[in-house]
């Protein structure tokens, strides 16, 4: 340690017992009512480079996985994930403190631009009053039984990122870049201010990193080649994803249903935040007849479903099928609270229905029903997005 501090954390880099205990002494509690099993941050070193987006995606690829996702946005000046997810409403209170906004597949959301009268109204606010809100939202709000909280961090490494360092128990942080030369600065400050806040970091995702075209289905690198290999390499740190330029993208954050958009370039940074150690438990229903998958969903004898945790069987039912009626049973699956639904074949219109209500669909699959539960729990079955035969042209199985 140098011979005198002038007590000015933020701009030194000692190692110091001075600063270890100045971290402890800032963390906030969360609400006595939240329950927050693991806080990811989602940052960059500058502005426009995709870090709200990537945090969608993560949150909605987590909550397909089956866990109770949460997005902290702490972006004030800039808030647009209630876009992305569609979200027009209000926050809720009680007398107990504030309630996030649920998503359409159940993703809790706090943002400024649900306390705001209108959310075109400018946020023109000096730095610790944009940190008190972003605290506020960790003190105040009422997150109930969330596996993995994602924090939408705004760029840079000034008071709104170093509050949340120093007063949320952040257990790791995932940092977004583009493919520019100049990122390799940018991310070496965002991993300098991690490594001094003692934050650990889980890796770097590049989005905008090529562009597919419909036409030849070759990639083009719009930006220039991508350096995150290089820069990942000078900081021993992982490369969890590379995203294209997808127009489909912009297209479902303007509809708001990023979360239903199939974002599966993010599954490799999704799958590492899925290491964590955090409980994942699954409901799995599968349409059967005499404890096989049947080939018409809607039609089907009964429902087998089956409670996993940690990738294995824990419990299983037997469910008989209440009725084929537009719409009802997808409704009523997910009333039943399950995750997952493996079938033979499926009509359209209940794919559908399942995907707005963050349902996994696996169509396709045949034989033992317990075997097929068992086969996707080890990553060995996938969909074929087979559809019902008798209704390919109507989507009507079970819509």
């Amino acid at each position: 340690m140098s011979e005198i501090c002038d007590q000015s954390c933020g701009s030194c880099g000692e190692d110091c017992a001075e600063r270890k205990e100045s971290r402890t002494n800032f963390l906030e509690q969360p609400h006595e009512l939240s329950s927050i099993k693991k806080v990811i941050g989602v940052v960059s070193g500058k502005g426009g480079v995709g870090k709200s987006l990537v945090t969608s995606m993560l949150a909605a690829s987590i909550n397909r996985k089956g866990y109770n996702t949460a997005i902290l946005d702490a972006d004030v000046t800039g808030p647009s994930i209630p876009k992305a997810f569609g979200i027009t409403s209000k926050a809720g209170s009680n007398a107990l403190g504030l309630l996030p906004t649920k998503s359409k597949a159940g993703i809790e959301i706090m943002s400024i631009n649900m306390l705001l009268n209108n959310e075109t109204d400018p946020v023109v606010w000096r730095g610790p009053m944009l940190a008190g809100a972003v605290k506020q939202f960790w003190t105040d709000v009422i997150w109930h039984d969330i596996d993995f909280m994602f924090i939408d961090m705004p760029p840079g490494t000034s008071d709104v990122p170093l509050t949340v360092f120093q007063s949320i128990a952040v257990d790791g942080i995932i940092i977004v870049t583009s493919p520019q030369e100049l990122v390799s600065m940018i991310v070496s400050k965002a991993v300098k201010m991690a490594q001094m806040m003692k934050i650990p970091i889980i890796g770097l995702v590049e989005n905008m990193s090529y562009f597919t075209c419909p036409d030849n289905g070759k990639d083009y690198k719009i930006f220039g080649d991508s350096h995150i290999d290089e820069i990942a390499r000078q900081h021993n740190l992982k490369v969890l994803a590379k995203l294209p330029i997808d127009p489909e993208i912009s297209v479902a954050c303007d509809r708001g249903d990023i979360e239903l958009y199939d974002a599966k370039w993010i599954e490799p940074a999704a799958n590492e935040l899925t290491r964590l150690g955090v409980r994942k438990m699954l409901k799995i229903a599968v349409a059967s007849e005499n404890g096989k998958v049947t080939e018409h969903f809607g039609h089907c004898e009964s429902f087998m479903v089956f409670d996993t945790e940690n990738n294995q069987i824990i419990n299983s039912e037997t469910i008989a099928n209440p009725g084929h009626r537009p719409g009802f049973l997808p409704n009523f699956l997910y009333d039943k609270g399950v995750n997952v639904i493996i079938s033979g074949g499926m009509g359209s219109g209940a794919i559908d229905i399942f995907n707005e209500k963050g349902i996994q669909v696996i169509v396709g699959a045949s034989g033992d029903a317990q075997a097929a539960v068992t086969a996707y729990l080890q990553g060995d079955l996938v969909s074929t997005g087979s559809i019902c035969q008798q209704h390919q042209h109507h989507g009507e199985c079970g819509h």
